[in-house]
């Protein structure tokens, strides 16, 4: 049987409150902690990189979805369709900057570099051949990104295999492909620039060396669940 106008807009209504409700009860996104300092990547990736990536890109991102889910918010309350529509660009960017930034923190490491160990060296060499044939793979696709964007390890959950893949701009790895990310590499220029001016693949090697393999490894056991 059919709702009639008035229930369905009502239960519209309803939709929108309680979706407001749940946002409203969310805490603000926060700009997350390094575990080590600014230069303790060096001298592979600098002290003056590493302070304006973190301390201003990355906040730059967080402050701005802040803002923006702010206004989706109250676009929600008052049904405003079309704003909620104009708002989802600014979404997808802050917020791919957010997580994408989130993770990049974390898959490096002042004791990165070398070779991962056990389940994902084995999945790696299934997957690609060899720790070297991926190695390769990634950074061609990386270093071929157009403009700004990242190149990605992935998980595909479907076939239970690691994939390379690589997002322009801030867009999320998950949401645009549907692979769980594992490891990346950001090749905006404000990543790099600074130390290795326009000369994107000897970023890309040298970022190998502060790889965190430990919290690679994690992400897989993770994403297998």
């Amino acid at each position: 049987m059919l709702c009639r106008a008035g229930e369905i807009r009502r239960c519209a209504v309803s939709l929108s409150q309680s979706i407001c409700k749940i946002a409203a009860s969310r805490q603000k996104h926060t700009l997350p902690d390094l575990t080590y300092d600014y230069g303790a990547l060096e001298p592979h990736i600098n002290a003056e990189i590493m302070q304006l990536h973190h301390s201003k890109h990355h906040a730059t991102y967080v402050n701005n979805l802040n803002v923006t889910e702010e206004k989706y918010k109250e676009a929600l309350a008052k049904g405003d369709v079309t704003a909620q529509v104009a708002l989802q660009p600014a979404l997808k960017f802050n917020g791919g900057g957010h997580i994408n930034h989130t993770i990049f923190w974390t898959n490096l490491s002042p004791n990165g570099g070398g070779e991962p160990q056990g389940e994902l060296m084995e999945a790696i060499k299934r997957d690609f051949g060899s720790f070297q044939k991926m190695k390769e793979k990634m950074a061609a696709v990386t270093v071929a990104v157009q403009g700004s964007g990242w190149g990605w390890l992935g998980y595909e959950k479907e076939s239970g295999r690691l994939r390379i893949a690589a997002c322009a701009n801030q867009d999320p790895l998950q949401g645009t492909t549907g692979l769980i990310p594992l490891l990346g590499i950001d090749v905006w220029e404000h990543a790099y620039y600074l130390q290795y001016k326009n000369v994107r693949p000897d970023y890309v090697k040298a970022i190998w060396n502060v790889i965190n393999w430990e919290n690679v490894h994690e992400r897989l056991q993770i994403a297998k669940k």
